[in-house]
């Protein structure tokens, strides 16, 4: 049977009872589901820490049912949309940073998906290489963005 990722996300936002619709789009890497709903922060959460545990257990179930479905990011209200600007424009000023002193530059400790967007952001970039490294006594990893020589 096929995996039915609108379908199994609206299902999950009904149980845990949620009033919200879910748009499916098709992008190059995997679906879109993008969630409306009056009650945005609950469902975003601290530091979009609910959103990440949805989609974790969106992606898990689909997996499950189909281990060849595509994988989805589920978004709310463009919270993800807008996190993924705010954390491209950091990463270039970090990296002008390493080019206008040369210094290796520490960003804050942040989860995979974060890490990820950061290193595509600056993957092009000739000057500069990025590497994740772990942090002490957390389950995440921070940036360092140096100097490529």
């Amino acid at each position: 049977m096929p995996a039915e990722p609108k379908v199994t996300l609206q299902k999950i936002l009904d149980l845990l009872g949620f009033s919200a619709t879910v748009e499916e789009h098709h992008m190059d890497d995997g679906i879109l589901l993008d969630v409306k709903t009056e009650d945005s922060g609950r469902l975003i959460g601290r530091q979009g820490q609910t959103l990440s545990d949805l989609q974790y257990i969106t992606n898990r179930l689909l997996f499950q049912q189909d281990p060849s479905a595509p994988k989805i990011m589920v978004d709310v209200s463009g919270y993800r949309a807008q996190a993924r600007e705010a954390l491209v424009k950091k990463a270039k000023e970090a990296a002008e940073k390493v080019r206008r002193w040369g210094d290796v530059v520490e960003l804050e400790p942040l989860n995979a998906f974060d890490r990820r967007i950061i290193h595509q952001a600056l993957k092009d970039d000739p000057q500069i290489e990025t590497h994740s490294v772990e942090v002490e006594g957390t389950d995440k990893k921070a940036i360092l963005l140096r100097p490529k020589h």
